[in-house]
């Protein structure tokens, strides 16, 4: 979902696709490592006060701590699936919680458990 959160936070978002899910707070589930992709990107190119109001807009959702059985299972999906970590992370976190994983990152197009949408 962090493709998702940034597009969000950058103004780019494509409202059909990410806004729906983001805007369900109650069913929305947010892996820490994506708090902490947010958060960089936005500092980069924002500035600090706007990273901290993207973070906060996220945390109403649920948030996920990275614990030792997502870790695991991230880490088998990565060897298998040849994922980076953090998204092997978050494909494993929304496994777990049985939950859509939303994107427009390429190398999750036709997975299963994945609502995906090109960028072009």
């Amino acid at each position: 979902m962090t493709p998702g959160w940034r597009e969000f936070f950058n103004r780019l978002l494509t409202p059909n696709f990410f806004l729906k899910p983001l805007l369900k707070t109650d069913e929305l589930i947010v892996p820490t490592i994506c708090l902490y992709e947010v958060f960089k990107k936005v500092l980069i190119e924002f500035g600090e006060g706007e990273a901290l109001q993207a973070v906060a807009l996220m945390r109403q959702g649920r948030i996920i701590q990275l614990d030792s059985a997502i870790s695991l299972a991230g880490a088998k999906i990565s060897y298998q699936e040849k994922l980076p970590m953090a998204d092997s992370v978050i494909l494993a976190t929304a496994k777990n919680f049985e939950a859509t994983l939303w994107t427009q990152d390429d190398h999750f197009s036709g997975r299963k458990g994945v609502k995906f949408k090109s960028k072009r």
